[in-house]
C-alpha cells in the first residue's frame, strides 16, 4: 500500500510499532532469527482450540513477512463463493476473476518459482515468471509415496528466486528462511515492496506503538493516529486516507480501542462484527524416518512438494466441507520452535538426544493445511487486561468445529499412508496445530453483516481502510500471503483512482 501511493505521489508515513530490520538482520542463526520473530506484546487466548500465535507475531519493519515461508498460493474460484456454492460460511464481494489481474501482477514483480506443467490445481492465471526450485534429498523421498498411491505433486510455488531478479540473488537452498533472507532470494518486503516505498518517498517512523485512530466529531472520517514513540510520549499523526494494517489480531484491537461518543463500541462497529470471524489453519504434521540420508536442513522452510489432490469441499465423499493440501519436505534445522527436536515434544534427555542424532540426517515431514470455517462467536474482544499505556489488550476466542476435525483426522490417515508408501520404517504425527490467522473486520456487500465494502473501506468510515487478511471472509486451504499482496494492489488501486472522493 505504502509502496504504491507513494509512487502515486502520494506522502505517506508508515508507523511500525518495532525496531528497523534490514536484511542485514538476517543471519542463518536460530538466535538471530529469534530476534526478528518476537513481540514484546503477545494477544491473551482462549476458547476450545486457542490459537498457538507462534510464528504470527513479528514486531520490527516488515512484521511477519520478514521470515515468511513464501508459500505463494491462490485462492480457488470456489472459496470466493463459499456460501452460495456450499450453504456454509460467507462469500466475498469478488469473484477470482475480478482478483486475477492482480494475482498475476504481483506474481510478476515480486518473482514466483513455479511448475506450470505439473500446477493442476492453480486456477487460470499467468505463467510463472521463474522456473520451480530444485527437488532435493528429502523432498525425492517423499514423492515416493505420493507417487505410489497415485497422488500428482508439483514443485511449490514460492515466492523465492530459482534465478537471479535485479540485485536479489537465487535462492541457495539453505533451509533458512525463518530467519529471513539476508540474500533477497526471498520476496521479503525488504527486498520488494518496502525497498520501492522508500525509493519513492515514503517515511517509515519505527518503535511507533499505534493506540487509537482518531476521528473528527461526527466520526464520519478518520483524521489521523495515535501512537507512542520508543520514549513513551503520546503522538499523533494526521492523514487524509488512514491504512490500518496491524495485523489480523491488532486490527480489531486498535479499532475497539478507538472507541468515541460517535461509536461507542469501536470504530467501524456499527455492524457489531470488528472481532468477529477469526479463522485459521488446522493443520496436521506427519513425520516418517527413512534409512536413507534424507538432508532435511536443506532446502526451503515452507517445503519442496506441494499438493492440493484433497482440496475439495465434496461432503457426501468425504463427510465434511472443505479440503486441505499438502506442503512436503520441510527444511528444519535440529532446534527451536520449528526444530527436528519438536517434532518428537514426547520426548526428553537421552532419548530425545538419540532421536535427533538419527532425525537430523533421515528425517521427511509432510503437513496438511486445512481450511476453517467462518464463526462469528470465534472473535477477539478487550480484555480486562491493559498495555503499558492503558489499553485493553486483545482477547481471542476460537474453536474448531466438528467438520474441522474430521478433515484434519482424514489428513492424518492419508499423510500416514503416504509416508508408509514412501518406505518410512518409523511413522508418527503430531499433536493438532493452527497456522495463520485471519478474519477480524471481513469484507462483504451488506454493510450490516461486514465490516468493509470490497475495496477494504470501512463501511461507517470510508476513508479508513483495512489491510492484510483481516478482511478475509473465507481462509481457504492455502497460505494467505499471495492473497493479502493481490487484495491489498486492488484495494490501492481503487483508492488511487478515487482518491478525490476517498480522501
Amino acid at each position: 500500500m505504502a509502496a504504491k501511493l507513494a509512487q502515486a505521489g502520494k506522502k505517506v508515513v508508515v508507523l511500525e510499532a518495532g525496531r528497523p530490520v534490514t536484511t542485514n538482520f538476517m543471519w542463518s542463526s536460530l538466535i538471530w532469527g529469534r530476534r526478528i520473530h518476537s513481540t514484546p506484546l503477545p494477544p491473551l487466548t482462549s476458547g476450545e482450540e486457542p490459537l498457538s500465535l507462534n510464528l504470527n507475531f513479528a514486531w520490527g519493519t516488515g512484521g511477519s513477512a520478514a521470515h515468511h515461508f513464501a508459500c505463494w498460493f491462490r485462492l480457488h474460484e470456489d472459496d470466493f463463493t463459499y456460501k452460495t456454492t456450499y450453504g456454509v460460511g460467507l462469500d466475498w464481494p469478488f469473484t477470482y476473476t475480478d482478483l486475477r489481474p492482480y494475482y498475476d501482477q504481483i506474481q510478476a514483480e515480486v518473482g514466483v518459482s513455479g511448475d506450470d506443467d505439473t500446477d493442476i490445481w492453480t486456477p487460470p492465471h499467468a505463467p510463472y515468471p521463474d522456473p520451480p526450485l530444485p527437488i532435493l534429498a528429502q523432498g525425492k523421498t517423499l514423492k515416493r509415496g505420493f507417487d505410489a498411491l497415485g497422488i500428482p505433486t508439483s514443485p511449490t510455488p514460492q515466492a523465492i528466486l530459482s534465478r537471479p531478479k535485479g540485485e536479489r540473488a537465487a535462492c541457495i537452498l539453505d533451509g533458512w528462511c525463518a530467519a529471513g533472507c539476508p540474500i533477497g532470494a526471498l520476496a521479503n518486503p525488504q527486498v520488494t515492496y518496502l525497498r520501492d516505498a522508500l525509493l519513492a518517498g515514503a517515511t517509515v517512523i519505527n518503535d511507533a506503538y499505534v493506540t487509537r485512530v482518531l476521528t473528527n466529531a461526527a466520526g464520519d472520517r478518520a483524521i489521523g493516529v495515535e501512537f507512542f514513540d520508543a520514549a513513551g510520549a503520546r503522538q499523533q499523526v494526521d492523514g487524509k486516507v488512514i491504512a490500518l494494517g496491524a495485523y489480523a489480531i491488532e486490527n480489531p484491537r486498535i479499532l475497539l480501542n478507538s472507541a468515541s461518543s460517535a461509536h461507542p463500541h469501536g470504530l467501524a462497529n456499527s455492524s457489531g462484527l470488528v472481532g468477529a470471524y477469526m479463522m485459521t489453519h488446522i493443520g496436521g504434521q506427519i513425520f516418517g524416518l527413512f534409512k536413507e540420508e534424507t538432508k532435511p536442513y536443506m532446502g526451503r522452510t515452507g517445503g519442496e512438494l506441494w499438493s492440493q489432490a484433497d482440496y475439495t469441499s465434496d461432503e457426501n465423499r468425504n463427510g465434511y466441507i472443505g479440503g486441505y493440501q499438502w506442503l512436503g519436505a520441510t527444511a528444519a534445522k535440529p532446534n527451536d520452535l520449528l526444530g527436528i527436536c519438536m517434532m518428537r515434544p514426547d520426548l526428553f534427555g537421552k532419548p530425545l538426544d538419540d532421536f535427533l542424532k538419527t532425525a537430523s540426517h533421515h528425517l521427511v515431514s509432510n503437513t496438511a493445511l486445512g481450511n476453517d470455517l467462518p464463526v462469528e462467536a470465534n472473535r477477539v474482544t478487550l480484555s480486562d487486561q491493559k498495555d503499558v499505556h492503558g489499553f485493553p489488550l486483545a482477547q481471542v476466542t476460537h474453536g474448531f468445529g466438528l467438520n474441522q476435525i474430521k478433515m484434519r483426522e482424514a489428513a492424518l490417515k492419508k499423510g500416514q499412508e503416504i509416508m508408509q508408501a514412501a518406505g518410512a520404517y518409523d511413522v508418527w504425527t503430531n499433536p493438532k496445530a493452527d497456522q495463520h490467522i485471519m478474519g477480524g473486520a471481513i469484507m462483504g456487500g451488506d454493510a450490516q453483516a461486514s465490516v468493509t465494502d470490497g475495496f477494504g473501506q470501512t463501511h461507517d468510515v470510508p476513508n479508513l481502510v483495512i489491510l492484510g487478511s483481516s478482511v478475509f471472509p473465507t481462509s481457504a486451504a492455502v497460505n494467505p500471503t499471495f492473497t493479502i499482496h493481490a487484495v491489498t494492489l486492488r484495494t490501492v488501486e481503487h483508492v488511487i483512482a478515487d482518491w478525490a472522493n476517498i480522501a
